[in-house]
């Protein structure tokens, strides 16, 4: 059983930077490509980033293209968000989850989903 954790969410100053972190735990095959999703708000959720096992390979949204940056540590379980020059409209309930490949994760067939942490961005 996959289980994640994230933390680093909080309030923050428009233009200012936040790092969130997943801590991940079970089977690794279940944690191949991780990636975040955010939900602002009365809204849908919203894909932000992904990275491969091997962190050579990364994704991202258009709106988050050049301001956030997706990283991991595998000997440390751990995937990071990195997050400048917020805005606003950053402001949601930012997770973590994972899937068996990177094929996988693009279909949205995710093996684990964390409990979500919360960013606000204040104007």
């Amino acid at each position: 059983q996959v289980q994640l954790v994230e933390s680093g969410g909080g309030l923050v100053q428009a233009g200012g930077s936040l790092r969130l972190s997943c801590a991940a735990s079970g089977h690794t095959d279940s944690l191949n490509t991780m990636g975040w999703f955010r939900q602002p708000p009365g809204k849908a959720y919203e894909y932000v980033a992904m990275i491969s096992w091997t962190g050579s390979t990364t994704d991202y949204a258009d709106s988050v293209k050049g301001r956030f940056t997706i990283s991991r540590d595998n000997a440390a379980n751990t995937v990071y968000l990195q997050m400048n020059s917020l805005k606003p409209e950053d402001t949601a309930v930012y997770y973590c989850n994972s899937a068996t490949g990177w094929s996988t994760y693009q279909r949205r067939e995710f093996a684990a989903w964390g409990q979500g942490t919360q960013v606000t961005v204040s104007s």
